[in-house]
């Protein structure tokens, strides 16, 4: 299915999100975006995230800092930046209308004072659509995935759908369900309310690696 991407407005494709479908691009340059309901859908299990002896020690050392929301346009950035890309300029023009109305949001990590990896997504009632992430230094995605999922859960967030399942994803404890049962999930996850803002952010790694443990 595809639309006008140059007449599409951030409600509609809040909208379509609501209806379970996400959007794409062919490539970067793709004036046109399409939407894709797939029949097998990819979800991140908020209790069942697996943390590897590699991502574990790694997280003990500490030697990243995360935030929330800071750098919106370096994630996205760092998530189109491939030599192919469906993020076009038409939907990261979309995503920073959604951002700046609260809906958009995206998860950093940093080291040595750099952006090294990062995901962002969309928020709808309690429910989360991760959209892309990236990676610039070892793990730093998955670093970002398991920050996030912990500050999502404390947050009252009951779905985080990933679109598709990825071995990166799998290997993090995603799993992959049918449509029907991705649409009873969201429409259980819209009905509820939670926000990105609901609590502090968890900046010691510490802390994030003993909640995740204990929930996995």
């Amino acid at each position: 299915m595809k639309d006008d991407a140059s007449v599409m407005t951030p409600e509609q494709l809040l909208r379509a999100y609501m209806m379970g479908v996400f959007p794409m691009a062919e490539h970067r340059d793709d004036d046109e975006i399409f939407f894709v309901d797939p029949h097998h859908r990819g979800v991140l299990p908020m209790g069942r995230f697996r943390i590897s002896r590699s991502l574990s020690r790694r997280m003990r050392q500490a030697r990243y800092q995360v935030s929330l929301n800071r750098d919106f346009a370096g994630v996205l950035e760092g998530c189109a930046a491939r030599s192919e890309t469906w993020i076009s300029e038409k939907i990261r023009k979309l995503y920073s209308a959604l951002h700046n109305t609260g809906h958009a949001h995206s998860f950093e990590v940093w080291q040595d004072g750099e952006l090294s990896g990062g995901v962002y997504g969309v928020a709808l009632g309690a429910a989360f659509f991760g959209e892309s992430m990236f990676s610039h230094r070892t793990d730093a995605s998955k670093l970002a995935l398991v920050h996030l999922c912990d500050h999502l859960r404390r947050c009252g967030y009951v779905l985080f759908d990933t679109q598709f399942i990825t071995p990166h994803l799998a290997s993090l404890g995603g799993i992959e369900i049918s449509r029907d049962a991705y649409h009873t999930q969201l429409s259980a996850a819209l009905s509820q309310s939670a926000s990105v803002s609901a609590v502090s952010l968890s900046l010691a790694p510490g802390g994030v690696l003993q909640r995740m443990t204990q929930t996995s």
